[in-house]
């Protein structure tokens, strides 16, 4: 078995990405991701890949999609801000059906906000964010072990779909120190794909990335045809982890660092004798809808527990049909629920207080 290191959140993505053979970053400073680019910063040039920062993240995200039309593995990554000014360039990437890996290590919110860790990019990340019909495989890590592994299975998804894929954690598991075993190194891919723009040297013919389709019906036809990849992805792709779930007569819903805190909550609610479990959700697009469903039918109510006003809680409404109440347990503005204030949900959610 590999050897454990101590490494920060942020650290281990930008290794993982390393060691899943990606060899194009771009991006720029903010906090609380700063690290991941700094790291990148130092290792890209002693293995001969490129770092570059750019001059804002508009333009980092356009040599992301300059990279990906070749057909390497590339990578951006940001905060909050940072990525709402990324999503023009990640709507056109999904236009052009291309694979590239966006990390976004949310912070508060709306606007500057402040620095300290959120939830509240939720939204963006799950509903498309830019403009037009398009999905992200949206990937939620609960601890610096899942930061790395996630990340190398990011661009194997991004690449199997030709599609961005989007990391999508928060700024206490970007900071987070925790020992990880990285992952395997693979090769770097050299692999022409047959649809890459890579110079043709008269060999083949022209291959084109483009999002611009003026004729309606070609539009029409190739945003059906991507959304039963999308269908694909949903029946296939779906992570979830389900956490003492076999007798429980309530369900609490969390993922990332509010996941940890619940399921310290639901150890104690069942030393209080509640039954209750946890369902985290992995991937958060696809969301684990049909699980959700089922457990729908077997619970009393859900809790929501979320580092934001209350935006997943949407999800499970729609994946639990209303069969049965969904209740909100969250803090917002970059501060995080605490074990006791999940408990005390789940306590009078069980008491009928709610």
């Amino acid at each position: 078995m590999s050897e454990k290191v101590l490494m920060k959140g942020n650290e281990a993505i930008a290794e993982a990405a390393i060691r899943a053979g990606c060899r194009h970053y771009f991006g720029y400073p903010i906090t609380p991701q700063t690290e991941l680019a700094a790291y990148m910063a130092k290792r890209m040039p002693k293995i001969g890949g490129c770092f570059l920062q750019a001059e804002s993240e508009i333009s980092a995200i356009n040599m992301v999609y300059g990279v990906a039309g070749t057909g390497k593995r590339v990578m951006t990554s940001s905060s909050s801000p940072g990525v709402s000014l990324k999503q023009e360039g990640i709507s056109y990437i999904a236009g052009a059906d291309l694979p590239a890996l966006i990390v976004n290590v949310q912070r508060g919110g709306p606007g500057l906000g402040g620095i300290q860790p959120s939830q509240s990019d939720y939204f963006q990340a799950t509903k498309g964010g830019g403009h037009g019909d398009y999905h992200l495989i949206v990937l939620t890590p609960a601890s610096v072990q899942e930061m790395a592994d996630l990340t190398s299975h990011a661009f194997d998804l991004a690449d199997k779909y030709r599609m961005p894929v989007m990391l999508l954690a928060d700024g206490t598991m970007g900071q987070m120190m925790e020992p990880v075993v990285l992952p395997e190194e693979k090769p770097v891919d050299e692999t022409e794909k047959p649809w890459a723009v890579t110079g043709t040297k008269c060999a083949r013919p022209h291959n084109i990335i483009n999002s611009l389709y003026l004729v309606p019906d070609e539009l029409e036809k190739t945003n059906f045809e991507r959304y039963e990849k999308y269908k694909t992805i949903e029946e296939n792709e779906v992570m979830c982890e389900s956490f003492m779930m076999e007798d429980a007569e309530y369900c609490v819903v969390a993922y990332g660092i509010a996941a940890r805190v619940a399921r310290n909550a639901v150890v104690e609610a069942r030393e209080a004798g509640i039954k209750v479990g946890l369902i985290r959700p992995i991937t958060v697009w696809p969301f684990p809808a049909k699980i959700l469903s089922e457990a729908a039918d077997k619970v009393k109510a859900f809790i929501s527990v979320e580092l934001s006003m209350g935006q997943m809680i949407e999800d499970i409404k729609l994946a639990t049909e209303c069969k049965k109440p969904v209740y909100l347990c969250n803090r917002a503005g970059g501060m995080i629920p605490t074990p006791e204030q999940v408990l005390e949900a789940i306590k009078n959610l069980e008491g009928g207080n709610n």
